[in-house]
C-alpha cells in the first residue's frame, strides 16, 4: 500500500469537493469536518459488517448491487480517506509515511477476535487525537496504533489488495 499516494488521493479528492461544493472553510472547520466523517465512517463500517450485532442470524448489510465485503470495503476506504486527509490537515504526513514500513509487520499480527474492542480502541484514540492540542498525543496515536485497529476491523473481511483497488 502506497500511502504517500492515498495521502495525495485523499487531499485531492477533499480538494475538488470542496471546489464543487464551493466550501470555503477555516482549518479548524475542515479539521472538526473530517474528525466527524472519520467517526461516522468507523460507525458505518462496523454497521455494514454488524459484527456486534449478536442477535441477528444473518450478519452484513449491503448496498444495492454490491455483496457485503464490497459494501464494507467502500465504507473502509473511505474511512481510510479522512484518515489520511486529516494527517494532511493536521501535518502528521510524516507520522504516517514513517509507519509505511510497518504496514508489513500488521499482516503478522494474530487477528483480533474482539471486534469491539478494537472499535473502542478505535475511537478513544480518535477522539485523544482530536482533542489533545499539544500534539504529542496525537503523532503518537496517530502513529500505526490507529492504523492497526483501524485494520483490525476488517481484516476479517478484506485483503490489501482489494483495498488498493477501491481507493
Amino acid at each position: 500500500m502506497d500511502l504517500q499516494s492515498l495521502i495525495a488521493s485523499s487531499v485531492y479528492l477533499n480538494r475538488q469537493i470542496e471546489s464543487k461544493k464551493q466550501l470555503h472553510w477555516s482549518n479548524d472547520g475542515r479539521v472538526k469536518n473530517a474528525f466527524v466523517a472519520l467517526d461516522v465512517e468507523l460507525a458505518e463500517m462496523a454497521n455494514t459488517s454488524e459484527w456486534f450485532k449478536v442477535w441477528k442470524t444473518h450478519r452484513g448489510k449491503h448496498d444495492p448491487n454490491k455483496t457485503p465485503r464490497e459494501t464494507l470495503l467502500y465504507e473502509y476506504v473511505d474511512a481510510m480517506d479522512f484518515y489520511l486527509l486529516i494527517s494532511n490537515l493536521k501535518n502528521w504526513n510524516h507520522v504516517i509515511l514513517n509507519s509505511q514500513d510497518d504496514l508489513d509487520k500488521i499482516k503478522q499480527f494474530k487477528k483480533e477476535d474482539n471486534l469491539d474492542k478494537q472499535y473502542l480502541a478505535l475511537k478513544r484514540m480518535l477522539f485523544d487525537a482530536y482533542f489533545d492540542h499539544s500534539g504529542d498525543v496525537a503523532r503518537e496515536i496517530y502513529d500505526l496504533p490507529l492504523y492497526q485497529h483501524l485494520q483490525a476491523l476488517v481484516d476479517h473481511f478484506l485483503t490489501i489488495k482489494k483495498i488498493n483497488c477501491y481507493f
